[in-house]
């Protein structure tokens, strides 16, 4: 039937046009109505509909280098020698993190082949090795068009209809996804005529919708929209493609607190953590201390061709008097990087007023909605690892619980004023004095207080806990898959010293209760605490504790999960001497 209509529709084409004396539009009417218009298939309309339709392949650049396709998931990577499976686009997040835990430096991702591709007509290709990738790579340009609009979207279902030579209806398809779109457009002869059952709905890359009620219509919108955003097809996962306005505007939106600092490679983490950064409009910026000390200096901004550059200066902050690159921005987040070894981290915190005291009866109110887990405790400044992953229950009439799942102790709390009349959580448990104190609030979110005394080094870290997380299905499943043992640790590492052969022979057998036990050749010879938490701060934990002396009391920390499948868990944790440390547990 194609070829027949091919065959044909020059000619009747020419006799049209002889009833004519003027050209003849793009866009054919139907029946003598307006609300159906023909499409040629070698059209300017036509070549945009596949455009919008097509698969975008710039989201995992990160992993390919290529926006003109992408890598079908699942599918396995090594990322700076940690092997991560990516099910999901949200997975390639991981390999950003890792790529982020130390800036300036050379990452390296291999990928496990084969691997399927798709191109941007939605076909698929099998590569089998890195060479064939490579080569694939290089037919896309970095920056270049590549064959796809992403500003804007179809809103299906659309209804299209097929024409004879002679402009009747021959055909009619329900059109339900990009991908059937695509695949109908790209399938049709170059003089095939099409038509679309209007008015039809595209959705733009804010979110807003347009009705669109005739070709013409839709032939401006998808052209308008090739330039109205920024795709994203480099390759420079951390630059975010921001530019200094957005910047500008992000900075001035709410206050910034700080949650990383390095100076000349060294961590001024410490110093800084949790200074309150205020941008103004006018240049000035205001820097909010732990104890209520106000710093001024000013801040300006600049773009060059490195990226965005932001220029801080105070009299007193003399570590920040830097020209820092701005290289990435997240929802909340904004990282600066200066060579030799200078970064800020800086989290965006609308919910805070600098200078402005916690409501005591908004703290009473979350404490006593849920569980709260210890992530952190130090008294006179030493870190009490035994009570890492203890849960407590503030209840009503002031009684408290704190509980490891087997044993609990009771006491008391209330919400007051310290003897330096800031609000205090008191907390009162005669037979546990490590965390008996009046603890000052220093930070109160919904699911995160902490409590400190930074000159007598005293400290409290909670997490909230609802319902242990029930709702939270990436701490449920990671559970289910460690209940599912026992595991070995197939490694143990502090730096660079391998320490795995201190676990040779001993199998962990994780339970409900967040119980843990150890055992060797059958016989139980350890019992500890673990757990698995979402912190605000940080991502996913897994707790372990070990209440004892020796190799087991070594991996008492609170991990962050790198990578997790059915028979492998890897975890990190940096000491206090900025020591990595590596544990890795595998099913036997």
């Amino acid at each position: 039937m194609k070829k027949l209509i091919n065959n044909l529709l020059y000619a009747g084409l020419i006799l049209t046009a002889l009833n004519f004396t003027s050209c003849q539009d793009e866009f054919e009417e139907v029946g003598g109505t307006d609300d159906q218009e023909t499409i040629q298939a070698n059209s300017s309309v036509a070549k945009l509909i596949k455009e919008t339709s097509s698969h975008d392949g710039s989201y995992d650049n990160i992993v390919d280098g290529a926006s003109c396709f992408a890598v079908q998931f699942p599918y396995t990577v090594e990322v700076n020698g940690i092997e991560i499976t990516l099910d999901s686009e949200e997975d390639l997040q991981a390999i950003e993190d890792i790529f982020d835990e130390v800036d300036g430096d050379d990452d390296i991702l291999e990928i496990f082949f084969p691997i399927t591709i798709t191109l941007s007509d939605f076909s698929e290709i099998v590569i089998e090795n890195k060479e064939q990738l490579i080569t694939k790579v290089e037919a896309c340009f970095e920056g270049d068009d590549d064959d796809d609009i992403e500003c804007i979207d179809f809103v299906y279902p659309i209804t299209l209809f097929t024409f004879d030579v002679n402009f009747q209806q021959s055909g009619q398809v329900n059109i339900e996804s990009d991908e059937q779109m695509r695949r109908f457009f790209g399938e049709l002869d170059e003089n095939d005529i099409v038509s679309i059952e209007f008015p039809i709905t595209l959705k733009k890359y804010d979110g807003t919708e347009i009705i669109i009620e005739n070709n013409a219509s839709l032939d401006m919108a998808l052209g308008y929209a090739k330039d109205e955003c920024d795709e994203d097809d480099d390759n420079d996962h951390n630059d975010d493609d921001f530019t200094k306005e957005r910047l500008d505007a992000y900075l001035v939106e709410c206050p910034w607190e700080v949650r990383e600092m390095y100076r000349e490679n060294v961590n001024q983490t410490d110093q800084y953590l949790e200074y309150l950064m205020v941008f103004n409009e006018d240049g000035s910026v205001t820097v909010n201390d732990r104890i209520g000390n106000t710093l001024n200096g000013t801040w300006s901004t600049s773009a060059t061709d490195a990226g965005v550059l932001v220029n801080l200066d105070f009299d007193v902050l003399v570590d920040f008097n830097i020209e820092w690159l701005a290289y990435e921005l997240d929802d909340n987040k904004i990282k600066f990087y200066n060579d030799n070894g200078n970064k800020i981290i800086l989290k965006q915190r609308c919910d805070v007023t600098p200078g402005e005291e916690p409501d005591p009866t908004i703290l009473r109110e979350i404490l006593a909605e849920c569980e709260w887990i210890i992530k952190k405790v130090k008294n006179q400044g030493e870190e009490i690892d035994r009570l890492l992953g203890y849960e407590f229950t503030f209840m009503a009439e002031g009684a408290v619980l704190l509980s490891n799942g087997v044993n609990t102790s009771e006491g008391t709390w209330e919400i007051g004023l310290n003897s330096q009349m800031v609000l205090s959580l008191m907390i009162n448990i005669g037979d546990e004095p490590g965390v008996s104190f009046e603890w000052p609030v220093r930070e109160l979110t919904d699911t995160r207080l902490k409590f400190d005394i930074e000159e007598i080094g005293y400290e409290l870290i909670l997490l909230r806990v609802c319902d242990d997380s029930a709702d939270d299905g990436d701490v449920t499943e990671i559970r289910n898959i460690m209940m599912d043992g026992p595991w070995n640790v197939a490694l143990y590492s502090e730096g660079e010293m391998d320490m795995t052969s201190e676990f040779t022979g001993l199998d962990f057998s994780f339970s409900t209760m967040h119980q843990v036990e150890v055992s060797e050749l059958g016989n139980v010879t350890a019992e500890g605490l673990w757990r698995i938490l979402r912190d605000s701060e940080e991502g996913l934990k897994f707790y372990l504790n070990f209440d004892s002396a020796g190799s087991l009391g070594e991996l008492t920390e609170d991990w962050k999960i790198m990578s997790i499948t059915a028979t492998r868990i890897e975890l990190k944790d940096e000491s206090g001497d900025g020591t990595l440390e590596t544990l890795v547990f595998e099913k036997p």
